[in-house]
């Protein structure tokens, strides 16, 4: 084992193990095909294992590069952190890489990401949009965002506001089936549920009240809430969704919003991290950027 003599090839085998591949890494990191190979296999010689192993479709890191890979995440971040301590502005900068489902990336991340960049010039957002929960430090994510509550963790989270859903169809639905005046009444109705298993017992209850929960039932089911979501555009049936995702649609009109009399409980939305002993500038810019983006939108919503 040689001592490894350049930081770069580090920070090239981290990129590689989240991108998956060493062209998505050589796109990340700016570089060509061959720089970060080089770079790969210099590492490598210098540690004298082989770290990861190349399949047709995909790269996976071996034991040896899984278990260097955790230490290097841990350099890095002290690396960074040790930078901004010292760095004297310590303005914000770097690359930020913020992961969130994808319906949610598309509708609220993507939008302020342009207002973000000219309040931020120096930080550069990867938004991995994936429906998967992935390990923030395996993968080398800076940021989380989660419509759910946060299990027992040595991860850090930040509530950006309240996840409430609403139950919702099309006006071409309403127009042929009419509209239900109390939950109850859902037992006439198509309801398109989803998730893995779809959720058959929607909770609801009126304002000051316990909730309840109604049994639901419907032909179309989905492990995918965009695909309820198109379902109910298209005049399926009656969905229960995040306000978060299906704000434009109610605005439109394209969907027309059912008891509004009654509330489904709320979930927290959080942003989660690895930790905030050294929280860097650019994770702490972002937090404070989305939370308040949050707030205007969910006024605008007239969320509870």
């Amino acid at each position: 084992m040689r001592p490894i003599e350049n930081l770069t090839d580090i920070t090239a085998f981290v990129r590689i193990a989240a991108a998956g591949s060493l062209s998505a890494a050589a796109r990340d990191l700016g570089l060509s095909l061959a720089v970060v190979s080089k770079r790969l296999a210099r590492l490598e010689a210098a540690l004298g294992v082989r770290l990861v192993q190349r399949t047709t479709r995909r790269l996976s890191l071996t034991e040896d590069g899984a278990a260097f890979h955790e230490r290097a995440l841990r350099i890095l971040a002290e690396l960074e952190a040790a930078q901004d301590a010292i760095g004297g502005d310590g303005r914000p900068r770097g690359l930020l890489r913020v992961t969130t489902t994808a319906a949610f990336a598309r509708r609220l991340i993507a939008p302020c990401l342009g207002r973000f960049h000219e309040r931020y010039p120096e930080i550069r957002v990867h938004v991995i949009a994936i429906d998967a929960v992935v390990d923030l430090v395996r993968d080398g994510i800076d940021i989380a965002i989660r419509q759910a509550a946060l299990p027992d963790s040595t991860l850090m989270a930040r509530e950006l506001g309240r996840n409430w859903r609403v139950l919702c169809a099309s006006p071409d639905y309403i127009a042929r089936r009419g509209r239900p005046a109390t939950p109850q009444d859902l037992a006439d109705h198509p309801c398109i549920t989803y998730g893995d298993p779809p959720m058959t017992v929607w909770q609801f209850a009126r304002r000051g009240e316990a909730a309840v929960g109604t049994i639901v039932s419907g032909a179309i089911m989905s492990n995918d809430g965009e695909v309820a979501h198109a379902a109910a555009l298209a005049g399926a049936g009656v969905v229960l969704k995040s306000i978060w995702h299906v704000a434009e649609d109610l605005a439109a009109g394209r969907l027309v919003r059912i008891l509004e009399d009654y509330e489904s409980p709320a979930s927290p939305l959080q942003a989660v991290f690895p930790s905030a002993r050294h929280l860097a500038p650019k994770t702490r810019a972002f937090l404070d950027f989305l939370g308040a983006e949050l707030r205007v939108a969910a006024a605008g919503l007239g969320t509870p």
